[in-house]
Order: C-alpha cells, then structure tokens, then sequence
C-alpha cells in the first residue's frame, strides 16, 4: 500500500552536512501493524514524517498504490493526507479553548463533509473512544488521556488507510497509556486500519507485528522478515 524507495535526508548545519535518514526502504501494507524504533536521534520521526508526507526527502520517494507522491502539487499532497492518513502525536495540537467536538470536526470540515453529516459522522467518532459525554467540553478542561482520545477521534474523522502514531503514550500514565493502546490496536484489528508507531516505549513496540530499528539513519532491522541489514 505504502512504500519507501531509498528515501535519504539531510540537512544543512553551518555548512555541514547531516545526513538524517540514509537510503532507508521499505513497504507498509493492508492492516499492517508497525512499529519504529531506535535510539534519540535516529531517525524515527525523519521517517515518519517523510513516510507520512508531512516532509519532502532529499532524494527517494514515497508511493501510495504504485503512486509517487512526490511529484503531487501542495494542494494535492494536502488533500490526500486529509483523505488517506490520520495522525495521532504526543503533543496532541488540540485547540485547547474548542470543544472536543469542534476538534473533531476539523479534518470534516477541511474535506468539505456538509455540516449535519460532519456533526454525525464526529460525534459516532467521539463516542467510539468513550467521550460522547464530553463532546461539549473544552479540550484545554481535559486530562492527558482524555485529549490523547480526542486526538484518535479526531484521526478517525479522517476515516483513515493508515494512522502514524509518534510516541502517543509518552505523555500519559501506565495505566492510561494502556486505554490508548488497546484503543489504537484495536481499530488496526478491527477496521483494518494500518499503525505506524514511533515509541522509545518496548512494551508498546513489542504489541505491533513488525519492528523495525534505525540506528544513526540507517535501517539494522526488520523484524517481520527478519531481514537484517546491518
């Protein structure tokens, strides 16, 4: 479904060139389940973000169904992860003086959904992560958990292929961490829906079906073909 071809990064650091992401390749398909790990600083949110088509590559492209995205206007590439992907992150970029609802209801009304089929549609979602009683409440009034829930409703609105995850247990305790595991596991088994997590967390990593390790920008592992690289 989705595939990585020789994807590279750099950036440029006072006439230095740091090479972020080196010639990483690989495919993601049909209810994959996938998490990306490594150490702080190698790499896990470069891919994500290239994966996810929230950043260009220095070289390398990103194809959807055999599609180079890369050569997508903006526009085009803005509508298509509005149609394709949701994201869930560990910051959670709510707007905290709008209600859940209003949250939810964004990435609708971005697609142009007509206003009673984007209430409906946001409120099933709403109730689908157990806040339909809060629907009215302000995001910034929530707790951590309960804003992390906002955030799966909010990437379910999208009615997502694929939902990437970057580190969307790092801010909350054990045990609410865990009701947003079992949530997201659960919509990739489910609905079909494919996970892509970046985590540092083992235990959350250790629940997806696939692994794979980055080290210094490089892929070393890939556990489901247990393909190693190094």
């Amino acid at each position: 479904m989705l595939s990585a071809d020789h994807l590279t990064k750099e950036y440029s650091e006072g006439g230095d060139v740091f090479r972020a992401l080196d010639e990483i390749s690989l495919e993601i398909g049909e209810r994959d389940c996938l998490a990306i790990v490594g150490k702080s600083g190698s790499g896990k949110s470069t891919l994500m973000h290239l994966l996810a088509c929230l950043d260009s590559p220095t070289s390398g492209s990103v194809r959807f169904n055999g599609d180079d995205l890369t050569g997508l206007s903006a526009s085009g590439l803005n509508r298509f992860r509005n149609e394709t992907f949701g994201f869930i992150f560990q910051q959670f970029f709510l707007n905290g003086r709008d209600s859940v609802l209003e949250n939810v209801l964004l990435p609708l009304k971005i697609r142009g959904v007509g206003s009673a089929e984007r209430r409906r549609k946001a409120l099933e979602y709403i109730d689908a992560v157990g806040l339909g009683d809060k629907a009215k409440k302000a995001a910034k009034d929530l707790s951590g958990g309960e804003k992390q829930r906002v955030c799966i409703a909010r990437a379910l609105a999208s009615e997502p292929r694929i939902i990437f995850a970057d580190e969307p247990t790092g801010n909350l305790d054990s045990a609410t961490g865990a009701l947003v595991e079992d949530i997201l596991f659960g919509l990739n088994r489910e609905k079909g829906i494919a996970l892509v997590v970046v985590t540092h967390d083992e235990e959350l990593a250790s629940r997806c079906t696939r692994r794979i390790e980055l080290k210094d920008g490089r892929m070393i592992a890939d556990t489901a073909n247990a393909l190693e690289v190094r």
